[in-house]
């Protein structure tokens, strides 16, 4: 017996759903509730059941952090890889993590739902996460000083069967946490406008802890059980999921054809009407519409050219691939964020973290510094600066979300400003006290010094990441709100490659004869802050680049071209 049975409208509902009482008026167009019937407003969906997903993802990212926070230590250490090599492979991890969601959308989207994909991932996440606890136990039993060959293999193993379920899982918890409000009613859709806020507000309560309880439990008490409190999380994380299914708005629309089917037809009958010249005759609003972008895309009329397409399709069609550009812009934010737990990390654990005579403070526990800056700017966000400028440009959001992403794309150039300044003078004072030349020497410079770069960074996310989910989620068709969010995830995962590849590259280009090198094991003979001025001219050519492709965008919801200045 599955998790699952047929309800009306051939929609899949769950089995661990009690029977509702009673169903009043105010029915919602488009989803069906547990037992697969109409769902009513009064009874289903809302903050009562976003509350619980978004709970459920508190704890995935206590987990997933849990991990994440720290792996650049577990490899440097107890695996004994060297610094590029640890700093590649993390990024390696985090890079498939946030490609993955790509999958992830398209089997939930075309193959099983959305529900049922956040069951089965969170189980895989769970088995995953068993057996890098297994990994951890069985390198602490060995007596060797290295470990054994079969526990970095089954350790990597584990490792990326984490990858796979935090990526299947990702978008859709959140697709399926936003569905749960209904635009059509005006209450629920301001209440959708700040479930992106919020959203983001308890994935930052789960980050801040994993940074701090976490780190100081993996480094203070072991791995072992620095690794079992994850998957303990993750178990709780799956049963908040399935306490609140029988109150859930499921998609009516899992039934229909599938989308990505539906939207592949649309480009491959382009390409075969390619030589052929477009009918006057065609002026739909979409291809009125494309006439008006800066990148036009109207071959894509094309298809309705002696097929069975319809024009709507044609116009999903355009949508998708009007992302691209801003989904290119927005990689070079994501190249400059996955510093902040590589090397920001390691920079951290070579200065003075003392608290008083005894306490050391873990250097990865600095991270959370990110999410309490988020923490502090999305309240403010939303309950002061949105409604202020909702009173001068008369829009829902305040501002556009092109404009929200553009204001931290800004703020980042800053943020490696500032990295690089303080980087710098931490170079200095190791030279000036004699410890360039003593690897593992403590520079006498207190670890606070990095908290601006990590708060201002913090804020810098509260307006890209929160400001790109809701840009893919709103922008892409109904049936591939998962794919939305997944492009958007896909963002950090492509940069997190790309930033293993810069990192590489630059290492094999300044130490051609194994010294010189910006990235050295002894980060005081290195040159972090040209790596951090380097990545600052990157940021100002992919603002410039984002400026001048949002200018001209065409919203889906409604046609707004939005000019950001």
């Amino acid at each position: 017996m599955g998790l699952f049975s047929n309800g009306a409208n051939g929609a899949q509902v769950p089995l661990l759903a009690v029977e509702d009482e009673s169903c009043s008026s105010g029915g919602v167009e488009g989803v069906v509730d547990d037992k697969g019937e109409k769902a009513y407003r009064s009874s289903s969906g809302g903050w009562r059941s976003a509350f619980l997903i978004m709970a459920s993802e508190v704890f995935e990212r206590l987990a997933c952090f849990g991990i994440y926070s720290n792996l650049i230590i577990y490899l440097t250490g107890p695996l004994g890889q060297s610094t590029a090599t640890a700093a590649a492979n993390v990024n390696a991890w985090l890079g498939a993590g946030f490609i993955l969601p790509l999958l992830g959308a398209y089997i939930a989207d075309s193959v099983i739902g959305i529900y049922r994909a956040i069951i089965y991932f969170t189980v895989l996440y769970i088995v995953g996460l068993g057996m890098m606890t297994f990994s951890a136990l069985a390198y602490s039993s060995s007596s060797s000083s290295s470990p054994p060959l079969f526990v970095v293999i089954f350790f990597f193993i584990s490792l990326y069967l984490v990858a796979i379920a935090q990526g299947g899982r990702k978008p859709c918890a959140q697709a399926f946490a936003a569905d749960q409000f209904d635009i059509q009613d005006p209450s629920e859709r301001r209440s959708k406008s700040s479930f992106f806020n919020w959203w983001y507000c308890a994935l930052s309560i789960g980050m801040a802890l994993a940074y701090t309880i976490m780190s100081y439990i993996q480094e203070n008490l072991g791995w072992v059980l620095g690794f079992g409190i994850p998957c303990a999380c993750m178990v709780v994380s799956l049963l908040l999921v399935l306490v609140g299914s029988k109150t859930y708005r499921y998609s009516a629309r899992e039934s229909e054809k599938n989308p990505f089917v539906r939207i592949a037809k649309v480009f491959i009958a382009a390409a075969k009407n390619w030589r052929r010249s477009t009918p006057s005759t065609f002026t739909t609003k979409e291809v009125q519409e494309s006439e008006r972008s800066s990148y036009k895309i109207k071959f894509l009329d094309k298809a309705l050219i002696d097929t069975e397409l319809s024009e709507n399709q044609v116009g999903e069609a355009k949508t998708i691939l009007q992302l691209a550009p801003i989904w290119c812009t927005c990689l070079i934010y994501s190249i400059v964020s996955a510093q902040t737990s590589t090397f920001y990390t390691k920079q951290g654990s070579t200065m003075d973290r003392k608290i008083g005579a005894n306490l050391q403070v873990p250097a990865a526990s600095l991270s959370s510094f990110i999410n309490i800056g988020a923490l502090i700017t999305l309240p403010i966000y939303d309950r002061l600066f949105v409604p202020f400028a909702r009173g001068i440009t008369k829009k829902p959001n305040g501002i556009t979300t092109l404009q929200r992403i553009g204001t931290g794309m800004f703020l980042s150039i800053l943020v490696m400003v500032v990295s690089a300044i303080v980087e710098n003078i931490r170079l200095r004072t190791a030279a000036e006290h004699g410890l360039v030349d003593t690897p593992g020497a403590t520079v006498p410079m207190k670890v606070w010094w990095l908290l601006p770069q990590y708060i201002l960074f913090g804020v810098s996310t509260a307006f890209v990441y929160v400001g790109s989910q809701q840009f893919f989620y709103d922008e892409v068709p109904a049936g591939l709100k998962s794919m939305g969010l997944a492009l958007n995830y896909s963002i950090v995962g492509v940069g997190s490659f790309l930033s293993g590849f810069l990192v590489s590259a630059i290492e094999k280009i300044t130490s051609p004869d194994g010294r010189g090198s910006w990235f050295p094991i002894n980060l005081n003979e290195g040159h972090l802050d040209y790596f951090y001025w380097f990545l600052c001219g990157l940021d100002v050519i992919g603002l410039f680049a984002f400026i001048y492709f949002s200018k001209s965008y065409i919203y889906s919801n409604g046609g707004i071209v939005d000019v950001l200045s």
